[in-house]
């Protein structure tokens, strides 16, 4: 799994017959800082289909590669990356990392 912030949104109107009514995002993997105290972009972004009615600006749990069809929803669809929860916080220790 990664953590993942959520940076827009995609509409493709022409899509296979399977991903007709499927959310798909915008989302950039993120990490921990050095300092362990604030999250801090990879550099890179994907697209993800959306099975818990995340939005934008919320930090989100993706998963990808098989796993990302392991879910009831997404079984039959061609997708290679899910969101599968949204992130309410992050701590390491005792201090808590800054969203």
């Amino acid at each position: 799994m990664l953590i993942a912030k959520i940076v827009g949104s995609l509409i493709a109107t022409l899509k296979t017959e399977s991903m007709l009514g499927q959310k798909l995002l915008l989302v950039e993997p993120f990490r921990v800082s050095e300092d362990r105290a604030t999250m801090k972009t990879t550099g890179r972004s994907l697209v993800a289909v959306d099975t818990v009615g995340a939005g934008e600006g919320e930090y989100v749990l993706i998963v990808q590669g098989s796993s990302a069809r392991a879910t009831p929803e997404t079984q039959p669809l061609p997708v290679d990356a899910t969101i599968i929860g949204i992130v309410d916080a992050i701590n390491i220790g005792q201090q808590q990392v800054t969203l």
